[in-house]
């Protein structure tokens, strides 16, 4: 899981720069055209994927988290429906999997932490697929059920508050367990996995994210006639329409201002430095921090307004470079720029509370806001 989680964190810190790049030109292209005609509607087509692959690479991101995340409100099909391909990938081509996901059409949300639960329900396929060594047979369910006063002695064995659940489900066919099994499962390093196959922490580790959530984890399982976890999660209101939005037609905060945008990736370079001269700030471009010193040095630092920076660069880190500057010329404002998780860089590359911030991938006019916001700051 360590190392599926690295994985996961360095694609998705590549796919956020290439998504970065998609969205720019999209805007570009929307722009230059008016957002009108059949290429334009192509574009926006297009926009709207690298929209749509944004959220997939922020779920990855908080996969490969090694902190805790704050909860947030997720529908939990959509949070499946991204997981399933990773479930096929990661189960083999032995282990039929089929899902069953429920349907109420205003969907089913629960408040979890969604890197978590993306790490349980990983953990219970893995445990399923080796509970089936020859093949078989993996379901992957979501439902609703109403525990009330009626229903409550069906879930008498736990501690269960009144209200609405969301159930996933998790069962397959393979070689179950004993009673004398079952009474282990959630004490760490209990296994019984062969040596060097298993830490004995996954179920204990689910269980604490269950419990974390407010939620239960019941398991049932005879040997010989396969085992089914089912976790139970309750049910929350929907959240406020998400905070990415389709670009809209009004026009972009513009400035005059110099600006320094210090990028390593050339493709993510290039689009920023063009949407901001279109904006009308004059803009000089750095790859490096050395180069960016060099700059720095030959012209007249006290010019330059903004630094844009990347956090994670080679030679030179964003906010070393952020400092050096502002030794020298403490009245220029910095907007730091990373498609990594803050926490999972050095403690002494990230930015102080208060400091300004841009996410990748990020379009035209999250970049504009940004830096019209940092510019008129105090």
């Amino acid at each position: 899981m360590e190392a599926f989680g690295q994985l996961a964190g360095g694609v998705a810190h590549d796919f956020n720069n290439f998504l970065t790049t998609i969205l720019g030109y999209c805007d570009l292209v929307l722009a230059e055209t008016g957002r009108k005609g059949t290429v334009a509607n192509h574009v926006a087509e297009i926009r709207g994927a690298a929209g749509r692959a944004s959220v997939l690479t922020g779920q990855l991101l908080a996969f490969s988290r090694r902190q805790a995340l704050e909860p947030r409100v997720v529908e939990v099909n959509s949070l499946i429906a991204n997981l399933e391909g990773s479930l096929l990938r990661l189960i083999g081509e032995n282990i039929r999997v089929v899902c069953h996901l429920h349907d109420q059409k205003e969907g089913a949300h629960i408040k979890v932490d969604p890197g978590q639960l993306t790490q349980l329900i990983l953990n219970l396929a893995v445990n399923a697929r080796d509970a089936m060594q020859n093949g078989g047979h993996l379901a992957l369910e979501t439902s609703i059920v109403d525990v009330s006063k009626e229903t409550e002695p069906a879930y008498a064995s736990e501690e269960f508050t009144p209200g609405q659940y969301v159930v996933i489900s998790v069962a397959d066919n393979g070689i179950g367990m004993s009673d004398e099994v079952k009474a282990h499962l959630f004490e760490p390093f209990f296994t019984t996995k062969d040596e060097g196959r298993g830490s004995g922490l996954g179920l204990a580790t689910s269980y604490g994210i269950v419990r974390q959530s407010g939620g239960h984890i019941r398991i049932e399982s005879e040997s010989g006639r396969g085992t089914t976890v089912r976790v139970y999660l309750p049910m929350v209101p929907p959240p406020p329409a998400p905070s990415y939005k389709k670009p809209s037609a009004k026009k972009l905060p513009r400035g005059t201002e110099t600006i320094l945008v210090l990028e390593d990736d050339i493709s993510v370079r290039h689009i920023s430095v063009r949407v901001l001269r279109n904006l009308g700030y004059q803009v000089i471009e750095a790859a490096n921090g050395d180069d960016a010193q060099r700059l720095i040095s030959e012209g007249d630092g006290r010019k330059v307004h903004l630094l844009l920076t990347d956090m994670v660069m080679p030679q030179m880190s964003g906010r070393h470079f952020a400092d050096w500057l502002r030794s020298a010329s403490p009245h220029i404002k910095v907007v730091f720029v990373s498609g990594y998780l803050e926490e999972s860089l050095h403690p002494g590359d990230r930015r102080d509370p208060g400091m300004f911030f841009l996410p990748k991938p990020f379009d035209s006019e999250q970049l504009a806001a940004k830096v019209r916001e940092a510019l008129d700051k105090l």
